[in-house]
């Protein structure tokens, strides 16, 4: 999952890539975003100050899923009306990459999914749709405020602002996400999931967790 090392061309700090497909990731010193080419990293902005985080999650945390052990290796932060929440972008011991849907006590693991139609141009409460067999419901649309990115990601993400997501579920606990950051939009598919399900090591230890 390693790769070779290189220097923040911002601050000349070293910059280490905890998986080999990152595209994108933050440097620990002077929170330059950084983006890789075929031989070098390109500065393409700055990370302001995150918001708060009540997450125990962090870079760094250990997790197994369908007894798959996962990294988690960076995040995208969004707010909206009822606080913020993360997605963390996890690393598998096979090599795969998928998401942690973190926001307010609620978890969700998903992966980047390709639909053999389009996705719907535009989504409301109720819409239905159908994946790999399986009939999906819109049960909320959330628009929300890009706040900032930390660590590695598999694809460049920093210049946005307001975004919008469906999330859709199955009757079966199936669960997807529309992302209507892109054009044209993404599909995450996934599942709900419990915490304690994730069997956790190396979360981030602070006053009123435990």
């Amino acid at each position: 999952m390693s790769a070779p090392a290189a220097n923040c061309p911002n601050c000349g700090a070293p910059v280490t890539f905890r998986w080999s497909s990152a595209v994108q990731t933050t440097c620990e010193f002077c929170h330059s975003i950084l983006v890789r080419t075929d031989v070098d990293l390109k500065k393409v902005g700055e990370v302001s100050d995150l918001p708060p985080d009540a997450s125990p999650i962090q870079i760094g945390t250990e997790g197994i899923y369908q007894n798959k052990a996962f990294v988690v290796i960076g995040r995208i932060i969004y707010e909206y009306e009822q606080g913020s929440w993360n997605e963390w972008h996890v690393v598998y011991n096979d090599s795969s990459s998928g998401w942690l849907s973190d926001a307010q006590l609620e978890y969700d693991v998903s992966w980047l999914s390709k639909p053999s139609d389009p996705l719907p141009a535009s989504a409301y409460k109720g819409l239905k749709c159908q994946w790999n067999s399986k009939s999906y419901e819109v049960t909320s649309i959330t628009k929300a405020h890009y706040k900032g990115v930390q660590g590695e990601l598999p694809f460049q993400y920093w210049d946005k602002s307001d975004v919008l997501f469906a999330d859709l579920r199955t009757t079966d606990g199936g669960f997807a996400t529309i992302d209507y950051t892109e054009h044209p939009p993404l599909l995450f598919l996934g599942q709900p999931v419990e915490f304690d399900d994730l069997h956790f090591k190396n979360l981030r230890l602070f006053e009123g967790w435990s």
